[in-house]
């Protein structure tokens, strides 16, 4: 609560609204830095995970990348929904992250 305070003495809101307004804003711009977050710590994990399957290709290391994949697509899919992100946005990352899967996988084939 003290953060809060201290943002609200630090706007230049003068009307209760223009406060209520900044008070909503800041709550949504945590929000939005949380899910951000989320999204680059999930993806980083699905590469890491892609990295040791490249270097090991086993089905437990296979198994592992496919779970971090559905991991990150879900949050991306989520960030989508709630407007974190710009759908767009989305799915330039979901393609990225496939397409560093794509050629291990044909390779193994």
């Amino acid at each position: 609560m003290y953060i809060l305070i201290v943002f609200l003495e630090l706007t230049v809101a003068n009307t209760k609204s223009a406060l209520k307004r900044a008070e909503i804003a800041e709550r949504n711009r945590l929000r939005n830095k949380a899910y951000k977050s989320a999204v680059k710590t999930l993806m980083k994990k699905y590469l890491n995970a892609v990295e040791v399957y490249a270097a090991n290709p086993t089905p437990e290391s296979n198994q592992e990348v496919q779970a971090r994949l559905s991991e990150a697509y879900s949050k991306i899919d989520k960030a989508v929904k709630r407007g974190v992100l710009h759908p767009n946005n989305g799915a330039r990352k979901k393609s990225k992250l496939a397409q560093r899967l794509k050629p291990l996988v044909q390779t193994a084939q």
